[in-house]
């Protein structure tokens, strides 16, 4: 499957990531060596998930997404960013304009040498870059039935085929000292609705034709009671210092 039409999926489910897709704990900006007088951006911003934790930090923020779905929601939920068109193999920006650069649940879709290049160019001598991620950890709250038929749909779907040391691979072949990681545990609480958007906001989802799509989640839909599921979470931020 081409990678940028799965990316661009995205746009198609906008609506439902902005619904369903966990935040980010405050308390894991804490941890990155970036002082509140920073700027910094968010690349491959989405509908803002991070941006509006990075406004409520740092004293300038900008936000960079390629989709118009996305931004345009992104847009409205956190104003006080400064929202652009543009990719992470083209970054809308002069060099050395930044002191941190954030790639939220997005990272895995540009772990390539030219994207690192422009990363560490937006990024002035000693700024960072940070990519971040949800994980959600065991026990899960959803039922084995509805486990076992996601985990099969997804063991059939195209992968991205980069994986977490791949991502360090391709910073560790840019222009950047050693990388630091830390992660703050947090929690989602979902209806039963949420936990259906949540998926259909996933890219291997998304990207399915509209009836097939519809027809995998009104499957699911029936693996799954009515009721409120609580998500444990693990926020990670992975950084390490442009040279």
């Amino acid at each position: 499957m081409n990678l940028i039409a799965r990316a661009r999926s995205f746009d198609r489910a906008a609506e439902a990531y902005e619904a369903a897709r966990p935040s980010y704990p405050d308390a894991l900006l804490e941890l990155v060596p970036l002082p509140r007088r920073a700027t910094v951006l968010d690349l491959a911003a989405g509908t803002g998930k991070l941006t509006r934790v990075l406004v409520r930090r740092y004293a300038r923020v900008l936000a960079v997404e390629p989709l118009d779905g996305m931004r345009s929601i992104l847009e409205a939920v956190v104003p006080q960013a400064e929202s652009r068109a543009g990719s992470a193999e083209a970054i809308p920006l002069p060099d050395g304009a930044v002191d941190g650069v954030f790639a939220a649940q997005a990272f895995h879709w540009f772990a390539t040498d030219q994207a690192v290049g422009e990363i560490a160019r937006v990024l002035r001598p000693g700024g960072v870059f940070v990519d971040v991620w949800n994980e959600t950890v065991d026990p899960s709250p959803l039922p084995d039935g509805y486990r076992e038929r996601v985990e099969a749909f997804f063991d059939s779907a195209p992968k991205t085929g980069v994986t977490l040391e791949d991502r360090a691979d391709a910073v560790a072949r840019g222009p950047f000292g050693d990388p630091q990681h830390a992660l703050v545990r947090h929690e989602q609480r979902q209806s039963r609705a949420a936990v259906l958007e949540h998926l259909s906001s996933v890219s291997a989802v998304a990207h399915l034709p509209v009836e097939e799509g519809a027809a995998l989640l009104a499957e699911l839909g029936a693996l799954l009671p009515e009721g409120e599921y609580v998500f444990h979470i693990e926020a990670n931020a992975r950084w390490a210092v442009r040279l």
